[in-house]
């Protein structure tokens, strides 16, 4: 039986429009960044790459595994979503904000816009805390609320 041919879903025009904006503002920001040091951005984005393929990924996929491990062998193996949407969060934030965090350029930062760098640090570990200070509430709050659902669907017993 031969399957008729469908045509892709494209989407609205206002979705095919933005689609075209983000990747001429893509361009754009593109050219501008290789204009000045294209061989030190290209050995960036590469070495980067590296970096993130065979360090990284095996070092959290590991620990992931490892946490997935853990819970799965105390019984609570739901738990784990609670810590990884937090770490994820954190490591992010970490990530993008680690040359202020680690202090490194808190003098070019400074000149730059005429602030104070430090007490990144302190926020992000702040900041970090709340996140899994959230999740922990969340972690008590969810079986609390699946228990008041169920009393409220029970049907109640007749006399």
């Amino acid at each position: 039986m031969r399957v008729p041919f469908r045509r892709p879903a494209l989407g609205s025009p206002l979705q095919l429009l933005l689609l075209a904006c983000s990747f001429v503002l893509a361009g754009y920001a593109g050219v501008r960044l290789l204009a000045d040091d294209w061989f030190g951005v290209g050995l960036w984005f590469v070495g980067a790459a590296v970096l993130h393929d065979l360090v990284l990924v095996p070092l959290y996929a590991g620990v992931d595994r490892a946490l997935a491990r853990v819970l799965g062998a105390a019984g609570h193996r739901e738990w784990t979503g609670c810590v990884r949407v937090p770490a994820l969060l954190s490591g992010l934030l970490l990530l993008v904000w680690f040359p202020l965090i680690s202090g490194q350029v808190a003098d070019r930062y400074r000149s730059a816009t005429t602030l104070s760098g430090d007490g990144f640090l302190s926020r992000w570990l702040l900041v970090t805390a709340a996140l899994f200070g959230g999740s922990a509430v969340l972690l008590v709050v969810r079986p609390l609320l699946r228990l008041r659902r169920a009393r409220k669907e029970r049907p109640s017993a007749v006399h």
